[in-house]
């Protein structure tokens, strides 16, 4: 195992040096942080406290809201933070541990869409066996497999990147501790911690995409031979939403990690970063659940409880 003390802390360049974009930059950043806070967490709350969502789909919706909202909180404060103060400095341990728990939400979210997937072949292909199919315990176990999973290949590619040796140079070409750019530091032979990244990002993703995929293979074969126009339109909507959502996390993810270093643009990686860290959680609230009935349905109910609580007191 290389030494990797030679290094105690990292200089993150950030997204721009211009002190002219540092406080535009910073109110964006923080109005998609805001929206991402109060759509994710009131998302979790309106599942917890309408007993009509009680049901599968939600419980999912649940955990996917609280992993969105989790690894956005890994990586924007100090985004926004370093735009105000300029101290990009950042100790090994801090870009450590912020890695970890990006990495950990992240993975989680790869697999709690599969599921999710799973979910809707269930409810679409088999709506007769549905209640017996996705049962609470197997709705638990898919979660916290999820969850399992998603930490244990954390703690992997956190020791696999941070077992190397950083001599080369302080100075991270990013805004927050990511594994592109840390292999580029590496002054030790960095082939077996890309490869390791590669089969384990690689496996992780394809078995998630083959599960997507023929969830959805049958779930569109099920809508074809529907009679009803109405229910073909109500299934392909749902269909569509979560389409777009996976197509741009898993495309995101694919171009960012399963490329060689050699191949990297710092400048598109970091695009690609704001995109895939801060807008991707800000958007899943309105992608799966503002356009749902019950949903919009149960947040009505939530403002006339709360306007009514206020009405009393007052």
């Amino acid at each position: 195992m290389e030494n990797s003390t030679e290094v105690t802390e990292f200089i993150l360049l950030g997204l721009t040096d211009d002190p002219r974009l540092q406080i535009p930059l910073f109110i964006i950043f923080f109005l998609v942080y805001l929206s991402t806070l109060l759509g994710n967490l009131g998302m979790t709350g309106l599942i917890l406290l309408d007993s009509r969502l009680h049901t599968p789909m939600y419980f999912f919706l649940s955990n996917l809201s609280l992993v969105d909202f989790g690894y956005s909180s890994a990586v924007t404060p100090k985004v926004m933070a370093g735009l105000l103060s300029e101290d990009n400095m950042m100790s090994f341990n801090a870009c450590a541990t912020q890695f970890f728990f990006f990495v950990a939400f992240i993975t989680v979210e790869n697999f709690l869409l599969a599921s999710m997937a799973y979910d809707r072949y269930a409810a679409v292909c088999k709506p007769l066996h549905y209640t017996t199919t996705m049962t609470t315990s197997k709705c638990v176990s898919l979660t916290a497999a999820s969850y399992v999973c998603g930490f244990l290949n954390s703690a992997i590619h956190t020791g696999n990147i941070f077992r190397l040796s950083f001599c080369r140079s302080s100075v991270v070409d990013h805004f927050f501790c990511d594994a592109p750019p840390l292999l580029a530091l590496s002054c030790s032979d960095s082939d077996v911690s890309e490869m390791v990244i590669f089969l384990v990002v690689g496996f992780n993703d394809l078995f998630s995409i083959l599960v997507i995929v023929v969830s959805y293979l049958f779930i569109f074969i099920t809508i074809l031979r529907m009679q009803s126009s109405e229910g073909r339109q109500k299934a392909f909507s749902t269909c569509a939403s979560h389409l777009t959502t996976v197509s741009i996390f898993y495309g995101s993810g694919i171009f960012m990690y399963l490329q060689p270093s050699s191949s990297h643009s710092m400048d598109t990686d970091k695009m690609a970063s704001v995109f895939y860290t801060m807008v991707i959680p800000m958007l899943n609230p309105l992608v799966y659940s503002l356009r749902n009935k019950e949903v919009k349905s149960a947040f009505k109910k939530a403002v006339w409880k709360a306007k009514s609580s206020v009405g009393f007191i007052f």
